[in-house]
């Protein structure tokens, strides 16, 4: 019976992991470990695990991984552990210019923990969400692995320090340490404070919604359940000792032709506030998966339309939840 641990698993991309895994892994053993980090509202969190936490296989662990000890995780958790999937962070690259000391003890500092308890453990497997954001300001389209990275956040850094810091850990104490890059991840259980979700909400209310700059930035859209193939397929991966992975969905559209697709979506228009670039944000992001299609067997399947179409009957289903 397999054991994994699922950091920031009550969060969107976490919840979603630990239900596929549940249904894909009949008798799967889950630890997740969640702070209900007060950066979105915590009923959201708790609304997330509803379908399975009462599932004889998983068990909350409620700790701050910034503010326990490898040996403190390690009471906590005894039990053997075959798999650490690490995607408990700070987000937001945006909020991370005005605190970065938060986010470099949340992303660096909890990491770290995580990955002395994964030492003390003997767990060989880690995998790590990086972000696309590591890349920064780089022209040269569709981002391969190996570009030069430039990040221009504090949140981009934090993530780029954990790549490395992964690396440590597989050259000094030989675990397994698999970074992927997120690209712009969407879908049913969306934090709120991203745009599909705010634009959805706002429209649909009838409110403005913020477009910095002209609108013609782009992004790197990926559906979540393309994402959590591609994070299994990293759990189960035992080819090389370090590697880092985007997955991402190798397609890119601009801002104005998401809200677009939104009004069609919705059928209502949106009323547009207009502001200036923000510092932090690149102009585009766009992934080559090609080194995830070969070592992980990832292959996203679903495209913006489709994937907004989803995400609204979820937000229809649950708004007087999410509309606060």
């Amino acid at each position: 019976m397999k054991h994994y641990i699922i950091t920031g698993g009550a969060g969107f991309i976490g919840s979603n992991l630990i239900k596929t895994l549940i249904r894909k892994e009949p008798g799967v053993r889950i630890t997740c470990i969640d702070n209900f980090d007060p950066f979105y509202p915590a009923d959201i969190k708790e609304f997330n695990i509803r379908g399975f936490k009462d599932d004889p296989g998983f068990r909350l662990v409620d700790v701050d991984l910034a503010k326990v000890t490898a040996e403190e995780l390690a009471d906590l958790i005894p039990d053997k552990v075959d798999v650490i999937v690490h995607l408990a962070a700070k987000a937001g690259v945006r909020p991370s210019i005005e605190n970065p000391l938060s986010y470099q003890q949340a992303n660096v500092i909890g990491l770290q923990n995580m990955l002395d308890f994964a030492k003390l453990q003997g767990v060989r497997q880690f995998v790590f969400a990086s972000s696309s954001s590591v890349y920064g300001i780089n022209d040269h389209y569709p981002w391969k692995e190996e570009e030069k990275l430039m990040p221009i956040s504090p949140y981009a850094m934090t993530k780029l320090a954990g790549e490395m810091l992964g690396h440590v850990y597989h050259k000094l104490f030989g675990i397994r340490f698999i970074a992927l890059r997120f690209f712009t991840v969407y879908g049913p259980g969306q934090r709120p404070d991203l745009a599909i979700h705010k634009f959805m909400k706002n429209i649909i209310a009838g409110k403005s919604i913020m477009m910095f700059g002209d609108g013609s930035t782009s992004r790197d859209y990926t559906y979540v359940e393309d994402t959590v193939q591609g994070i299994i397929g990293s759990m189960h991966y035992d080819k090389t000792g370090y590697e880092i992975i985007n997955l991402g969905n190798h397609y890119t559209i601009t801002l104005k032709e998401l809200i677009e697709a939104i009004e069609n979506i919705t059928g209502k228009r949106a009323i547009i506030d207009h502001q200036p670039d923000q510092p932090g944000d690149v102009p585009k992001t766009y992934a080559d998966i090609a080194k995830a299609k070969a070592l992980l067997g990832y292959d996203p399947k679903t495209q913006i339309q489709e994937g907004l179409k989803k995400f609204h009957e979820w937000f229809l289903q649950h708004e007087k939840m999410l509309v606060r």
